[in-house]
């Protein structure tokens, strides 16, 4: 299977890279051989993919990726880089390949430690693969001094060096950063193409990707995990009560505080599920005793324990945040579908298992009073970018819907 099977519906975007992987495998060659490189080539060392949440610039990036190290016996052949079977391509995708380095982040941002890190990494030649790759899923979270350090690195490539930066638009990029960067967009996904994709690679049931694709308006990894997560079903049936429960003041702060717990919930879930086995691996690398958590320490590590515990505060702020984030989405598509039914609109509606409670929300306003809703929710969103309290924020946009 390709590498760019799981890409769905980017046809541009593959085209586009197929070809810079073609001549990237040409200019490897002629390097291998002693021959002179092709004279004109669509490869470069630095991508930017962006693109809305869920339309897959991570998953182009790592199948780019794959196809640059795609050693393929075929290829003698004639065939294409990116088989998806060769040890190259498998071992990218499966993050095992020891020259593709793949930076996600469960912060709120990307340091200059880490960056530097990266740009040392950098230097180095390939050690078993054709190319050296650094995939940055979350080049948006560049604090401003890595987004100098990484700067650097783009401006001054070393040999057989490519950065794949992801990011939802290009705003979110230095201009410096980006203006070096060969740029690709992304679209959403068709509905269609993504059940489709839910149903062959997944093995879900039609009739339920269907749902999730439709319910998630063309988002691959949310309609997966709605379609797979019955806690995540149920999460979101939730979200979609809260237009019904703020006829009044108390039902408004009732809702936020509940939506607010629900997502702090979430955050307290994954903090025990990899806290604890971080610290305990953390206390045996550093050689403390076999007593437990209150263990003796030794002597001159108490900084090393206060980093870790920083840095899985941040990680529980962010997870807080980005459930409250999905949420809030839900919330966006509730509206979206009140509006599409009060402008008699053909769009098609993404929460047909509601209907119902659609319509009684529609009847009940008009257009003006549900784009009011809508922008008091994107407020929330731009809220809690700028680290107001989620509380705060959240029930002053349930108020803002109460009063439409």
């Amino acid at each position: 299977m390709p590498v760019w099977d799981d890409l769905v519906g980017q046809e541009r975007v593959q085209t586009q890279l197929a070809a810079a992987a073609r001549d990237a495998d040409a200019l490897v060659t002629a390097i291998t051989d002693g021959t002179a490189p092709p004279a004109a080539s669509k490869m470069t060392h630095a991508w930017l993919f962006t693109g809305p949440p869920g339309s897959g610039r991570s998953t182009a990036a790592r199948a780019f990726a794959a196809a640059l190290q795609c050693t393929s016996p075929d290829r003698a052949l004639g065939g294409e880089p990116g088989c998806g079977f060769c040890d190259g391509c498998h071992t990218a995708l499966i993050g095992t390949h020891s020259d593709v380095q793949v930076v996600r982040t469960d912060l709120l941002s990307i340091g200059v430690k880490e960056t530097r890190d990266l740009v040392r990494r950098a230097q180095l030649s390939p050690a078993v693969g054709r190319w050296q790759v650094i995939v940055m899923e979350d080049a948006d979270r560049l604090t401003e001094g890595a987004g100098n350090v990484l700067l650097k690195a783009v401006e001054e490539p070393a040999p057989r060096t490519v950065w794949l930066l992801c990011s939802p638009s290009l705003e979110d990029v230095l201009p410096t950063i980006r203006s070096r960067c060969r740029h690709l967009t992304l679209r959403t996904p068709p509905v269609d193409a993504v059940a489709e994709v839910l149903v062959r690679r997944d093995g879900i049931e039609p009739a339920v990707a269907a749902a999730a694709a439709r319910a998630t308006q063309g988002h691959i990894g949310r309609a997966r995990r709605l379609a797979t997560d019955e806690s995540a079903r149920s999460r979101r049936a939730a979200v979609l009560k809260l237009p019904l429960r703020i006829d009044d003041v108390g039902g408004c702060l009732k809702a936020a505080q509940e939506l607010v717990d629900a997502a702090a919930e979430d955050a307290k879930q994954v903090a025990e599920e990899v806290d604890t086995k971080e610290t305990e691996e953390l206390r045996a690398a550093l050689g403390a005793g076999a007593g437990g958590s209150g263990s003796r320490m030794p002597r001159g590590t108490a900084g090393v324990m206060k980093e870790l515990e920083d840095r899985q505060k941040r990680r529980r702020t962010r997870t807080q945040r980005d459930t409250l984030d999905l949420a809030l989405t839900d919330l966006t598509g509730f509206y979206r579908d009140v509006l599409a039914l009060q402008l008699g609109s053909s769009v098609a509606i993404a929460n047909e298992e509601i209907r119902p409670d659609l319509d009684r929300i529609a009847r009940a306003s008009g257009p003006e009073r549900t784009l009011r809703r809508i922008e008091a929710i994107i407020a929330c969103r731009d809220a809690l970018d700028r680290n107001v309290a989620p509380l705060l924020a959240v029930e002053a946009m349930t108020m803002s819907l109460r009063a439409g």
